[in-house]
């Protein structure tokens, strides 16, 4: 299984992507077309058009892993954006991967407290 960070950095390319594209091909996509280096260990998403896959890209010590999804039903929730490129956070990168949209409206806000000492 597949769960991202909540700090990991996510880039979704919001155009749909041939899904035949492998490792060599979405890396040069990313550095070419994307602008971002694919080597900076960020995770970088690709849809392709019927919104049933999903391919995660991303460089890991020594070596690149390609993460693959295939809905047998239903629809991934893919982002539609003028930018060629949207960025996100791994929490929201899973509330995607469930079947949520990017824009859940606000959830609890995050406590900070300082300890008496």
């Amino acid at each position: 299984m597949f769960f991202p960070g909540k700090s990991v950095q996510v880039y979704l390319a919001t155009g749909a992507t041939d899904m035949r594209k492998s490792i060599d091909s979405l890396s040069i996509l990313v550095s070419d077309l994307l602008d971002l280096d694919p080597f900076s260990g960020y995770l970088l998403c690709f849809c392709n058009r019927k919104k049933d896959m999903v391919k995660i890209l991303y460089w890991d010590r020594n070596g690149f892993c390609l993460w693959h999804k295939r809905l047998e039903k239903d629809r991934f929730r893919w982002p539609q954006s003028e930018r060629e490129v949207v960025t996100t956070d791994g929490r929201q990168l899973s509330w995607l991967l469930e079947g949520l949209s990017l824009t859940q409206g606000t959830s609890h806000r995050q406590l900070s407290y300082a300890t008496a000492a």
